[in-house]
């Protein structure tokens, strides 16, 4: 057992390195100045203009200051086909200003304008995960209450003689035009010509939490309350906000004209109180599988098939991935027949089919979408249902590592070499610890993606069965009385030598933190469901029979002859390798790395990694031909 450990080594670190995916490209600051001035001339240009005068010489003199910048930073940026379309645009805006028009029109054109400039120049519409607004206020309270006031009145010590003054956060007719966006681009940049100077050193999730705070203090807590009712009552309400960056995105005036200023006050005033409530709500993802469907098919439709194999794998990863670990407790049966046809809806388009096929199964996609939103609309889970998640996560998550880690501890006691035991156990206990940093990053950091989770899932279980195969062939060959005989004194002790102690660290970590990843996510999910004792009951039942089982095994091995120890281990860990192969290969298909062309009347069996896939048989196939192979090659020699 001789092997090199640099080339695991080398994949445990491509392994760990997909954990989380952050955003690559850096946020193009000069676009965003753009969008904030633009922001600043819908908001305030009433301030200063109204029926075709003047009412406020310096106010309009910022106006036109302001658009003349915008002309200018925009034919500075980078070009693009979309440029000369927006420099236009900044003209039409800037003559308007100039003759004093409507204010409902500057305001129309300036975020028109703004609007046009996202699409042409992304930036980061909303933080990667719910902002701590409790924390906001703290903040708040240490940088910006000087100035702004205690309540966000405008009215802080330091306000006096400001010109302009600050900001009045609590002024209702302003609030109604300013999204948390809005809010958001000047806390980051700061603001010209005024007092107010860019945050830029706090850090993003800081600055994210301040414009919710700051945007939510026009309404009151009695408002904020009725929010809540509303949202727990209204589906359709809840529709209108499917991810946080529809709530960062949505001006209070702009939600009143699809629900009444009623209710477009009630839900604003709750949502930046609470925005963890979008990202929280199981199934609240749905509506982003639905909106790409329909662009994946209007894709096709026009002739893109890549734009709408992409965008149909998008529905699966951001849409449905993040409620699978709710839904597989709650209806398993439902989360595989969406599953299929996904995967379905995804080979249909790769293979060119007609468009009225392509739109049947986007079709029959949505009404499984639609089932499993009514699955998911209750607000907890049961208890009896949480316990079994729980429960069956970690056994059958649990029990692959379990088998192999104890194969390992009972080889090296068969070989009487127990001094390399602490780097079997620091491998598992490394895995474990790596969990926790993939909890925390999952619940606090960064939100972890359904490509990086099924991508990582995947690479881990390919890494594994790779060792695996080789693990196996070589246990194999020493199955015999006479071939361990002679390699106990021939090469017992160059075989385990420190690389060979370090394969086993490798080894027990990838195995141990593949399954620890996937159980961490599931049980991040099903925490949110509100049955923490469920969980926790469930996982210690699991916990105490995983236990047994060790020990059992451990027991067993014993007693078992070296011959025989070697031939059954080899035998399992084979069987082992093959269920990898299989997982490995139906995460990369998932995260739409290799292509799935499903096999008909073939059943899923989770458990024994076989996906009704012909890649995923054929890999299966491969590894459990390369293990016979290799037993019979080592038996023979």
């Amino acid at each position: 057992m001789h092997l090199s450990a640099k080339p695991f080594a080398i994949a445990f670190l491509v392994v760990c390195s997909l954990l989380v995916a952050i955003p690559a490209h850096a946020e193009d600051r000069s676009a965003q100045t753009v969008w904030r001035l633009l922001d600043y001339v819908s908001v305030d240009y009433s301030e200063a203009v109204s029926d075709g005068r003047v009412v406020n010489a310096a106010e309009y003199a910022e106006m036109v200051e302001f658009t003349n910048s915008v002309r200018e930073r925009l034919g500075a940026l980078p070009a693009t086909e979309a440029q000369p379309r927006l420099v236009n645009q900044a003209e039409v805006l800037q003559a308007a200003v100039q003759r004093m028009a409507p204010s409902d029109e500057v305001a129309r054109l300036a975020r028109k304008l703004a609007g046009d400039l996202l699409a042409a120049y992304p930036m980061a519409l909303a933080p990667s995960r719910a902002p701590d607004v409790a924390r906001a206020a703290t903040l708040y309270r240490g940088q910006c209450a000087a100035c702004h006031g205690a309540s966000g009145a405008g009215d802080g010590p330091n306000a006096k003689g400001m010109d302009p003054p600050p900001v009045a956060f609590t002024d209702e007719a302003r609030a109604r035009l300013r999204s948390v966006f809005g809010l958001y681009q000047v806390i980051d940049l700061g603001l010209d010509g005024t007092a107010m100077a860019s945050f830029a050193h706090l850090p993003a999730d800081d600055r994210w939490a301040l414009a919710f705070y700051v945007g939510q203090l026009a309404y009151s807590n009695a408002e904020a309350s009725r929010g809540e009712q509303l949202w727990r009552s209204d589906a359709k309400l809840r529709g209108l906000f499917p991810t946080l960056e529809a709530v960062t995105q949505m001006t209070p005036a702009a939600l009143a004209d699809q629900v009444g200023d009623d209710q477009a006050r009630a839900l604003i005033a709750f949502l930046r109180r609470n925005p963890g409530s979008v990202g929280n709500r199981p199934g609240g993802t749905l509506a982003i599988a639905r909106e790409r469907l329909a662009e994946s098919v209007n894709a096709y439709r026009s002739g893109d098939r890549r734009k709408a194999a992409d965008l149909a794998l998008v529905a699966y990863l951001d849409g449905f991935e993040p409620v699978e670990p709710v839904l597989a407790v709650r209806d398993a049966a439902l989360l595989r027949g969406v599953e299929e046809a996904m995967a379905d809806l995804r080979t249909a388009i790769n293979r060119g089919v007609s468009v009225a096929d392509v739109q049947a199964k986007s079709e029959r996609i949505a009404t499984l979408v639609d089932a499993a939103e009514r699955v998911l609309s209750a607000e907890e889970a049961s208890w009896g249902s949480s316990f079994v998640g729980a429960f069956t996560i970690l056994v059958r998550e649990g029990l692959e590592a379990l088998l192999i880690v104890i194969a390992m501890i009972a080889f090296l006691r068969k070989t009487e070499r127990v001094e390399l035991m602490p780097y079997v156990h620091a491998g598992w206990g490394a895995a474990l610890l790596a969990g926790g940093l993939t909890w925390l990053a999952a619940t606090r950091l960064v939100a972890i993606s359904g490509a990086s989770r099924e991508l990582t899932e995947g690479f881990g279980s390919l890494i594994a069965a790779a060792v695996l195969v080789s693990v196996g062939i070589w246990m194999h060959g020493k199955g015999q009385a006479n071939a361990w005989q002679q390699y106990v004194e021939e090469k017992l002790t160059r075989a385990l030598s420190r690389r060979s102690a370090w394969f086993l660290f490798l080894l027990a970590f990838i195995v141990v933190y593949r399954e620890v990843f996937e159980t961490i996510l599931f049980f991040t999910a099903l925490w949110s469901e509100g049955a923490g004792l469920a969980l926790l009951s469930g996982s210690a039942v699991a916990i105490a029979i995983l236990a047994a089982i060790a020990v059992a095994l451990l027991r067993y091995s014993r007693r078992l002859p070296i011959a025989q120890f070697f031939s059954l281990s080899s035998i399992l860990i084979a069987g082992l390798a093959v269920v990898l192969a299989g997982k490995g290969i139906a995460g990369l298909q998932e995260a739409g790395l290799l292509d799935s062309w499903p096999v008909s009347g073939l059943p899923r069996i989770e458990i024994l990694g076989v996906y009704p896939t012909r890649e995923g048989i054929v890999a299966q196939l491969l590894t459990l031909g390369f293990m016979l192979t290799g037993f019979w090659y080592t038996r023979r020699n």
